[in-house]
């Protein structure tokens, strides 16, 4: 039996997932999360053998539970299916990716290959991904920019990334130079359209 940690913070479709997965023979849900923050513990607590995990997440997105569960299985079920997501999973070590419109038989396919241990790419999103390239910005543009869409202001960001507010200014310009975008809004939509940030 394969033991799977469900965690998306949409409470219908959780449900309607585990029960959809409840029907395999050979898989079993032992547990599932509403919030990011709150999957660390329930692996501890459950064991899984799968873990599936949303991206967009409140406490903490899904990308960022993978990198603190290195070695374990872990597939990543999305409507977030950007490019840049998929290349940051794979970083994480999720060895699958597929879209939250995957058939239920699909998604038990990719739990079981993940499991066996190889990997389960959504094959549109793969091809996707290898089209746009890697991000041009390096962590700490990612990281101010990141903060600079969620509203944080320059001296905000400084605090926060122990950094000086010139040194901000400069990063934030080395992104948006990066991106050829006019100006910081466009560098962001830009960012976060390919799933850079």
């Amino acid at each position: 039996m394969i033991r799977v940690l469900l965690a998306d913070d949409q409470h219908l479709i959780r449900e309607a997932l585990a029960m959809m997965l409840e029907f395999e023979e050979d898989l079993t849900v032992v547990a599932q999360c509403g919030r990011g923050d709150e999957v660390l513990a329930a692996v501890t607590a459950h064991d899984p053998d799968v873990i599936v995990l949303d991206i967009e997440m409140p406490g903490l997105d899904g990308l960022t539970v993978a990198e603190r569960l290195p070695g374990r299985a872990m597939l990543i079920l999305s409507t977030f299916t950007r490019p840049g997501y998929l290349r940051r999973a794979i970083a994480a070590g999720v060895r699958g990716f597929i879209p939250k419109d995957s058939s239920s038989a699909e998604l038990a396919a990719a739990i079981r290959k993940i499991h066996a241990g190889g990997r389960y790419l959504d094959p549109e999103l793969a091809a996707e991904a290898m089209m746009a390239g890697e991000s041009p910005l390096t962590d700490r543009e990612r990281d101010t920019l990141a903060l600079a869409a969620s509203g944080a202001s320059v001296a905000d960001i400084a605090a926060r990334l122990h950094l000086s507010e010139g040194t901000v200014r400069n990063y934030l310009s080395n992104a948006i130079t990066k991106l050829g975008a006019p100006n910081r809004l466009t560098a962001i939509h830009h960012a976060q359209r390919m799933g850079w940030i």
